[in-house]
């Protein structure tokens, strides 16, 4: 009977422990989001800082705050056109696409269980240069502004999503075939838009190959509505469904005996990440690492639970691409870096980083 005792109490002493373990990674993790958060605050109002005219934070947020609330704080009309009409809307997109584009790498990687798999390893992005492409070689007496290059671009990726859809569904839909599929139209796309590029003229050439580099120059208030709607309607529904992505890493086999519809899981969850990244890229061109490398770097700091790698890796994104996009006005200032060679510089650091460091499988 004693015996008996001992053996409740020290399952009960087990189990507390683990308790206690479960909530000290749960707190570590939501403390870990809330740091993010304040830091991609923080680094946002130092961002619409930078550039020609020096503004200081405290006339940042008073700028921002005195839109909201007139009356209730006195700000230099110059210094509220500077912040509302040229730098902030440039900011706050950098933000939505870092995030949108981590998050979409996130879920790729997650039902691919792929750690190589992103928008850019897929073809999504190689897509997209090829409607830019498209637009500018083919269509220059339309091409006024940007509304048709935007549109090409984004239809090119939605095209090459249905592409790897039937390619797969061909072969069977697992995650192997989707992987080969988007490899397939990586090239196929790749070759086509340099074989614009040679047939093209030098101006067109110089067009395609900028869009190529990827940049924020063109950014509006607009363009952010567009993709906060998108991310406002994708990415809670994807967060929703994080147990589902946490059963496809333990297999096809595992996910199915819980109850998991994989392939039907697989197929809306890349079609959701691709019009993620299309509606993205299609403003700003090719920016790359950001969907590779922000998923690696929150898997390593917090773990593999969806729940929180999600909204994390979206953070981290943002936070990456923020700090490309201030890095890039300001080192060669008043010229301004495209973006997407400054994410290059910043992501082929940390991968190569995470290869060195990680020597067992976290996957």
């Amino acid at each position: 009977m004693k015996d008996t005792e001992r053996e409740l109490a020290a399952g009960q002493l087990q189990n507390e422990s683990v308790t206690r373990t479960y909530r000290a990674i749960i707190s570590r993790r939501v403390l870990a989001i809330a740091v993010l958060a304040a830091a991609i605050i923080l680094l946002a109002a130092v961002a619409v800082t930078l550039g020609s005219a020096d503004l200081t934070v405290s006339e940042v947020y008073i700028a921002i705050f005195s839109r909201f609330f007139p009356g209730s704080l006195s700000t230099d009309p110059l210094t509220s056109t500077i912040v509302w009409d040229f730098r902030l809307h440039r900011v706050i997109f950098a933000v939505l696409a870092g995030f949108g584009l981590a998050v979409a790498g996130a879920m790729m990687q997650g039902v691919l269980r792929n750690p190589l798999a992103s928008p850019f390893t897929l073809g999504i992005a190689s897509a997209a240069t090829f409607g830019a492409a498209i637009a500018i070689v083919f269509l220059p007496p339309l091409f006024d502004g940007d509304l048709v290059l935007v549109a090409c671009a984004f239809s090119a990726s939605l095209l090459a999503t249905a592409a790897i859809y039937g390619l797969s569904r061909y072969r069977g839909m697992s995650a192997e075939s989707m992987v080969l599929a988007g490899i397939i139209l990586m090239y196929l796309f790749g070759a086509i838009t340099s074989f614009l590029q040679y047939t093209g003229s030098t101006e067109q050439l110089q067009a395609v190959v900028f869009w190529m580099f990827g940049s924020l120059q063109q950014t509006s208030w607009l363009k952010c509505g567009i993709v906060g709607i998108v991310l406002g309607i994708s990415v809670p529904y994807v967060i929703l469904k994080a147990w589902d992505f946490n059963a496809l890493t333990m297999g096809d086999q595992v996910a199915r005996s819980l109850g998991v519809r994989v392939e039907r899981t697989r197929t809306i969850h890349m079609f959701i990440a691709s019009l993620i990244t299309a509606s993205i890229i299609c403003f700003t061109g090719t920016i790359g690492f950001i969907g590779l490398v922000s998923p690696h770097i929150t898997r390593l700091a917090l773990g593999g639970d969806h729940r929180y790698l999600l909204v994390a890796s979206g953070l981290i994104g943002a936070l990456i691409l923020l700090l490309a996009d201030s890095l890039a006005r300001t080192i060669l200032a008043p010229t301004i870096i495209p973006v997407g060679i400054m994410t290059a510089f910043i992501g082929i650091p940390f991968f190569l980083y995470l290869f060195l460091r990680r020597k067992e499988e976290y996957w």
